[in-house]
């Protein structure tokens, strides 16, 4: 099994919120990019600086939303995985 690389992870991290109508919770998040707690908080930092998510506040609870500049990376990084494995790189 092979490590995933730190772009890897965003795309999965934002490719979950996307298919979950465009927000997560941060537990979904946790479970569903499959990282600790602790590497969570650094990939939402910084996924947050560069304006690929956002964390809002609803009735008191934090959720993570995705971005037109979040969907923009997805839809672009789909591009070229799918180019790399066409080409089987």
């Amino acid at each position: 099994m092979t490590r995933r690389t730190k772009i890897e992870i965003v795309y999965d991290l934002l490719l979950l919120i996307q298919k979950k109508g465009g927000r997560v919770k941060p537990t979904h998040a946790l479970y569903g990019g499959n990282l600790s707690y602790d590497r969570l908080k650094l990939y939402v930092e910084e996924m947050q600086k560069k304006g690929l998510i956002n964390v809002v506040q609803e009735k008191s609870k934090t959720f993570y939303r995705i971005t037109d500049q979040g969907h923009n990376f997805v839809s672009e990084y789909k591009k070229v995985k799918d180019l790399t494995d066409a080409f089987g790189l």
